[in-house]
């Protein structure tokens, strides 16, 4: 399945920053991670970190897929509002996964720092707003639960907004102080090098086309014609994991982007926030570290790359008039316009998690707007099993849940 279109800007941006061989001879580890975007990259740096051999493959050149058409908003606030979220799974589960991204987010600056990373890890402040005034009432209970719950956060008015951001047409929304942003196609190349150095072997271009446990072992056979003994094996495919589920556990929705070109005003503006809104599909704006301003959204049902893609130009038009609608005093010249896919789960939450088809693996697919940070929860998750110990969050990430 092709998950992005052809040019998406971080990949236009950073060029070929790394390319690994494909795997030829037999081989054997503790760990095999499928899958080498953001999520691989992150498991594999957990698994390197924890002394296991580790080894790493994807069937196109790493990275190359979702993670170079993400737009990388890292936000602790999950694609279900929180104080829905405790309806649908209970308090417990939906705090817990609230906290895990609140925390993932620090995490991930940990991480960038420790490994010099140059993809721009930013720390900011984040704005929510009500896109209609229906909105507000429910958008100020999600504020008291955030608040309740323990997660800061404060309502301001629309003239606030409008004056402390230049934003016309809102009826107020949530700011908060937790959120961040990243270049996470860089990023995972940076991770992929510094554990590769580390002893994490890696190759693309090698698919894995069939699995047969046997013996406490699975024994993974790439188009290569390489056969990998591993003990086990951790799945990190992304929205490809539909072609290998049987049952339906996720909608495949194709989202839009478009970035600007280099405008030092707009971007010394919004650098230090996220902006998004509680339309359906919601509107989605920050800045890169290069200087330039994001737009995303325009979100509907995937069909298939092409249709897809043909309507790159109509969206890309679309989301420079709901700049102009909020900015109507600014300038936007877009630079760059593409497309990407990702999964829509019922309760917003991803799997992440064991499946009864797959013996001695497990997956780790952080769905909707919280993947990376889903991600980055995954680490700690696939960890624990590893080592035999449970992990809270299981049963709100299982599979069949």
């Amino acid at each position: 399945m092709d998950v992005k279109s052809n040019e998406p800007f971080w990949l236009v941006k950073n060029g070929l920053l790394a390319s690994y061989p494909s795997l030829h001879n037999d081989d054997e580890c503790d760990v095999l991670v499928v899958g080498g975007g953001i999520t691989g990259s992150l498991i594999a740096h957990q698994c390197v970190g924890e002394g296991y051999k580790t080894i790493l493959i994807d069937k196109r050149e790493v990275c190359n897929g979702s993670s170079s058409a993400t737009t990388s908003m890292l936000q602790f606030e999950i694609d279900t509002p929180l104080y829905k979220l405790i309806e649908l799974v209970g308090e417990k589960g939906a705090v817990a996964s609230y906290d895990a991204c609140y925390k993932a987010i620090d995490q991930l600056g940990e991480i960038a720092s420790k490994i010099k990373s140059k993809a721009g890890f930013k720390k900011k402040d984040s704005l929510y707003f009500a896109a209609f005034k229906k909105d507000m009432d429910w958008l100020k209970k999600e504020l008291e639960t955030r608040n309740k719950a323990g997660f800061e956060g404060k309502w301001l008015e629309a003239e606030e907004i409008l004056k402390k951001y230049g934003i016309h047409g809102t009826y107020g929304g949530i700011l908060s102080k937790q959120g961040a942003s990243i270049d996470a196609f860089c990023l995972a190349h940076e991770l992929l090098e510094y554990n590769h150095k580390k002893g994490l072997q890696v190759y693309d271009k090698t698919e894995l086309t069939s699995v047969e446990y046997k013996r406490g072992f699975n024994h993974c056979t790439t188009a290569t014609g390489a056969v990998i003994k591993a003990k086990k094996v951790v799945y990190c495919v992304g929205y490809e994991a539909v072609n290998m589920i049987r049952e339906k556990f996720v909608d495949l929705l194709s989202s839009y982007a478009i970035i600007s070109e280099v405008d030092e005003k707009l971007y010394c503006q919004y650098k230090d926030i996220l902006i998004w809104n509680t339309a359906d599909p919601y509107l989605y704006m920050r800045t890169s570290d290069d200087g330039r301003f994001l737009i995303g959204g325009e979100d509907e049902e995937f069909r298939n790359p092409s249709k897809r893609d043909a309507l790159i130009g109509k969206k890309e038009e679309k989301l420079v008039q709901a700049f102009k609608k909020l900015f109507p005093d600014k300038s936007f010249y877009s630079d760059f316009a593409w497309a990407g896919t990702f999964g829509e789960t019922k309760d917003g939450l991803p799997y992440i998690g064991e499946h009864s088809d797959f013996k001695n693996s497990y997956f780790v697919c952080g769905f909707g707007g919280n993947g990376i940070t889903f991600s980055v929860t995954g680490m700690e998750m696939v960890s624990n099993w590893l080592k035999g110990k449970k992990h809270l969050l299981s049963p709100y990430f299982a599979f069949g849940r």
